[in-house]
């Protein structure tokens, strides 16, 4: 039996992992213990799983998860990057050192099991964590120099987590993921839920503002994708990263004009129709320090895969997220 814990596994991303790792299990006679924690769950029950509800920048809550010893431990637990960018100390609490009381519990269980428990951990980190000038393409080598507090956070998360594995005390991974794209549900606080706005409103016949020009260009994969690259770590033999822990992972670089060209093709102009400017110079402001191609060598050679398109994106959620719109003719 394999146990693993979701650390946000209320969120979209967290229930789409949950989702697929069920549905994985089911396939393969896999025997998992899936337990996720997050403040609150959406109202939909996912059979197979258990949910707890608790605070992850309480550090008791966090001992009491270690205590547990998961085998594998998914850590998407964060505030979004406008509010981490608002509320400078709850970003700092919630993002950062929830990981280092995580950490710090699960180094005590591995002292007291002789150093034999050695828990897998994959970290949701952020291409936040590069700030510009930026190349054409940031490649494997490009410095991580943040620019706004939330890519701060992750970055601090990403080295210590680093050393902890050096150390042995734990196994993790990083993921830079790229801006989850058309993200389902409602508009969250996110300084980039505009990208899934512009999209999912207009597929649900509803109006979407635009905050930024049309010539903004951006990196994305779909949530499925997310999930399938959480998934995909887990299985993955650490010792191929050469102690180099965080990757940066594929995706599709494109502008909002080239979005919503596709949104075209997909819906046709009447989606396209329901997009209004309306200029947001504080999301300008985060956006313009944001990376906008990637050259993901390393992750692509190590058996990652994202969506070749934006149409395909599109495709994802309609499938995904939106099972009635077989036919988008009356949007």
């Amino acid at each position: 039996m394999t146990k693993i814990f979701i650390l946000g596994g209320g969120g979209m991303l967290g229930q789409k992992l949950a989702n697929q790792l069920v549905k994985n299990a089911s396939e393969t006679a896999a025997e998992l213990d899936i337990s996720l924690f997050d403040v609150a769950f959406p109202p939909e029950t996912l059979a197979g799983v258990t949910k707890i509800t608790g605070n992850i920048s309480h550090p008791a809550e966090i001992q009491k998860i270690a205590a547990q010893r998961p085998d594998i431990i998914y850590h998407l637990a964060a505030i979004v990057s406008g509010e981490a960018e608002a509320d400078f100390d709850k970003g700092w609490q919630v993002n950062m050192f929830s990981m280092w009381a995580l950490l710090e519990a699960l180094r005590i269980e591995n002292r007291e099991s002789g150093g034999s428990y050695i828990p897998k951990i994959i970290f949701t980190s952020s291409i936040a964590v590069f700030g510009g000038p930026f190349p054409n393409k940031i490649d494997d080598e490009f410095l991580s120099a943040p620019q706004t507090s939330y890519g701060a956070q992750k970055a601090a998360c990403e080295l210590i987590l680093s050393d902890f594995s050096r150390k042995g005390f734990v196994d993790g991974i990083s993921l830079r993921l790229p801006t989850i794209c058309v993200r389902p549900g409602k508009p969250n606080l996110a300084a980039s839920g505009f990208f899934s706005g512009i999209i999912r409103e207009p597929l649900n016949g509803q109006t979407a503002s635009l905050p930024v020009p049309d010539t903004v260009r951006h990196w994305h994969a779909s949530p499925r994708a997310g999930a399938n690259f959480l998934i995909h770590a887990a299985k993955l033999d650490t010792n191929f990263l050469n102690n180099r822990r965080a990757l940066n992972l594929p995706g599709v670089s494109c502008t909002i004009a080239e979005q919503i060209e596709a949104l075209r093709k997909v819906a046709g102009q009447s989606a396209v129709d329901l997009i209004v400017p309306r200029a947001d110079r504080a999301i300008v402001k985060i956006v313009d320090g944001w990376p906008q191609n990637f050259a993901p060598e390393r992750a692509l050679a190590l058996g990652f895969k994202a969506e070749a398109n934006f149409e395909e994106i599109i495709a994802t959620y309609l499938e995904d997220d939106l099972p009635t719109a077989h036919s988008l003719k009356n949007l």
